[in-house]
């Protein structure tokens, strides 16, 4: 296809470490839960989809969530189309959209996800709910949905989201028609 039918998306994930992050992008990745996983400080995987007749170029970028590494994944949010925020405890608001919520990145289109969620006990007071975790995600005007990497139950709807989220041009926080960044790529972050 011509450049012109061409979208390229840099997507990046950051969270805690060890909540899944690195899961989720490998679940999109293979279709399936690689059990080998040696946790990285940071990594990067390319992939070519397409949306709606264009191709896209989607780069994913996993973030490493220790404080030891805050200026490096600080540099990994430049040129960002999507951010995908792990949501597995009270930091995925009170840290990592605070972190995000920059006048650089403030246009760029977040998309909040929880994990594990064929594990879900509903009568376990300690497993985030999806209607309180949806309200929550929803005030701060961002988007959030669920999935199991296990099952693989929801991981393809949210890389669908982030892609039409860029492509479109929309996202729930998004004021401008277009996303598109000076440089040409597009933006939107993942957590």
């Amino acid at each position: 296809m011509s450049e012109k039918n061409s979208i390229s998306i840099k997507l990046v994930a950051l969270g805690d470490g060890g909540v899944g992050k690195h899961d989720i992008l490998l679940s999109y990745l293979k279709d399936h839960l690689t059990q080998d996983f040696v946790p990285q400080v940071f990594e990067n995987y390319t992939i070519q989809t397409a949306f709606e007749g264009k191709t896209v170029n989607l780069s994913l970028w996993d973030t490493a969530g220790q404080e030891t590494y805050n200026r490096l994944r600080l540099m990994s949010f430049q040129s960002s189309s999507q951010l995908l925020i792990k949501k597995a405890s009270k930091n995925a608001i009170n840290k990592w959209y605070q972190e995000v919520e920059t006048p650089e990145l403030k246009q760029v289109p977040k998309i909040f996800v929880g994990n594990n969620k064929d594990m879900r006990n509903v009568a376990n007071p300690n497993h985030v709910q999806y209607e309180a975790a949806k309200s929550n995600i929803n005030q701060l005007q961002c988007q959030y949905l669920e999935c199991s990497t296990q099952t693989q139950e929801g991981v393809k709807e949210i890389f669908d989201l982030a892609i039409r989220n860029v492509a479109l041009g929309k996202g729930v926080n998004s004021q401008n028609a277009s996303s598109k960044k000076s440089d040409g790529k597009e933006k939107c972050l993942i957590f």
